[in-house]
């Protein structure tokens, strides 16, 4: 990896806050970032598979559930 000066020194000031050597805290931030990433990836997959089930879509409708508005409706005729 290159970094600029600029980019060094705040890993660098970072690391020192810390109390751990640069590299430590770039491997850790790096590894954080995969978890973070993996995590949203999953939840977007679960959020999607949710809404996809038509049973829910059943349920809801059945409960009377009113989900309000479309988006960029005013709620008046035209």
């Amino acid at each position: 990896m290159e970094y600029s000066e600029a980019e060094l020194e705040d890993l660098r000031a970072i690391a020192r806050e810390l109390g751990v050597p640069m590299k430590q805290f770039v491997r850790q931030s790096t590894a954080d970032a995969i978890h973070h990433h993996r995590a949203l990836r999953e939840g977007a997959e679960v959020f999607q598979s949710v809404f996809r089930d038509n049973a829910l879509a059943d349920a809801i409708a059945a409960a009377g559930i009113d989900d309000g508005q479309a988006p960029g409706t005013t709620g008046r005729a035209a």
